[in-house]
């Protein structure tokens, strides 16, 4: 046995720490779209306008703007035990407050408010959970993971709240759908805060113990960073897009002449596609170690589907668009985007790199959703296929992961 393998060891128990993490990361995006699948039946029990619905989830991307670089920091200075436990604390309180409060529009407001807070504190964690507890040919694999609870946290959004609403007369009852969400956000805050460790015995590889930058140093170096800034550039489009659609599915949904019920079946196929692609092609990019070929796919692959999403107004055909875009966007752009950004960083703090990158998405998906309610839905989709086209351009002019090309373990 060599110097490197009895230095090294990976613990099983990052599975567990895996496992928990994945679980807080379910609940803070059931937490995020609760509404987006019933905008319609919210209107009816809020006495509301399109806007205000959109707002109980452009409420977290606003709030992430302000919170992003501060959660970073506490992440990077206190660790992910302290961050992501204020993180899973938080979802926890405010998640049985709207559930308690479900009746007022104002104290859901307030809810919403405090789990958009929550939100970066859990989300900026991803690459550094996987920094601390796996190997670097393991983390785009475990970002995956990671990744792929947010899609589930849709996907189960989208299916099951329109199945726990009720109605009564000519209004619906949401008490029990955001009871149930807010109980399920307690448990798992509560396992998280139990189970969740900063560090195994021993580092899972040598750049476990190298020196990491500063926040406002690594900040500095992340925006001298010409791969960064075209990641930076690629999220904005790519991720910000996403947010959009996600959050006025139901709005599109309406104007093609789809029921309720089509509508989360869209969302969900395009969340289902994306937790298949997250499940296969991480593993292949560690295994290959490669990035650069995976994004290109991505941003190659998914404009058809965005298109089609676009011009269709066959339920059939758009169902398949959105399967697509689902695969290519979310299964292989977003966990493999976000461990390259890690990757392209270094010496950054992971948290910031992630941190940076999402709150990139965010403005762009506060942006972009303000311009869907202004200049109309589809409208704003044939702008978003163009977009998905300059997406191709950047991701061809990145450069491999260093990391990858150095063949460090």
């Amino acid at each position: 046995m060599n110097k490197s393998e009895t230095q090294y060891k990976v613990y099983g128990y990052r599975w567990v720490i895996l496992f928990v993490f994945f679980i807080i990361n379910v609940i803070i995006q059931m937490q995020w779209l609760t509404f987006a699948p019933i905008a319609r039946e919210a209107r009816i029990v809020y006495d509301a306008t399109p806007f205000q619905i959109d707002l109980l989830s452009l409420i977290f991307m606003g709030v992430f703007i302000v919170v992003c670089i501060p959660a970073s920091y506490v992440i990077d200075k206190y660790g992910i035990r302290a961050g992501v436990g204020i993180g899973a604390l938080l979802t926890g309180i405010f998640g049985l407050m709207k559930g308690f409060f479900a009746a007022s529009y104002s104290m859901v407001i307030i809810s919403q408010i405090g789990l958009a807070v929550a939100q970066p504190f859990i989300l900026n964690a991803v690459t550094k959970v996987a920094a601390h507890w796996f190997p670097i040919n393991e983390r785009a694999t475990a970002v995956g993971v990671a990744t792929l609870a947010q899609f589930i946290g849709m996907i189960l959004v989208n299916l099951a709240t329109p199945l726990m609403i009720s109605k009564s007369g000519a209004s619906y009852d949401l008490h029990r759908m955001l009871m149930t969400y807010g109980i399920i956000s307690a448990a798992g805050a509560l396992l998280l805060i139990m189970f969740m460790r900063e560090y195994p015995p021993t580092h899972p590889g040598p750049e476990g113990e190298e020196e990491r930058l500063l926040t406002l140093d690594g900040i500095k170096h992340i925006f001298h960073n010409r791969e960064m800034l075209l990641v930076v550039l690629m999220f904005f489009i790519g991720l910000g897009m996403f947010n959009a659609v996600a959050t006025c599915i139901d709005q599109i949904s309406e104007i093609k002449g789809f029921t309720i019920g089509q509508s989360g079946m869209i969302m969900g196929l395009m969340l289902i596609t994306g937790v298949a692609g997250a499940i296969l092609l991480p593993p292949i990019s560690d295994k290959l170690r490669k990035r650069k070929p995976f994004l290109v796919m991505a941003m190659v692959f998914m404009t058809p589907g965005l298109i089609g999403m676009t011009v269709a107004d066959s339920y059939i055909f758009v169902l398949i668009s959105s399967g697509i875009l689902g695969f290519f966007l979310l299964g292989a752009g977003a966990p493999i985007g976000f461990q390259y950004a890690a990757e392209v960083s270094y010496p950054a703090p992971e948290s910031l790199s992630q941190g940076i990158i999402l709150l990139a998405g965010q403005i762009s998906g506060i942006i972009f959703i303000v311009g869907m309610n202004s200049i109309g839905m589809i409208g704003s989709m044939y702008i978003f296929a163009a977009l998905a086209a300059v997406n191709i351009v950047i991701t061809i002019l990145v450069k491999e992961s260093p990391r990858m090309l150095s063949g460090r373990n």
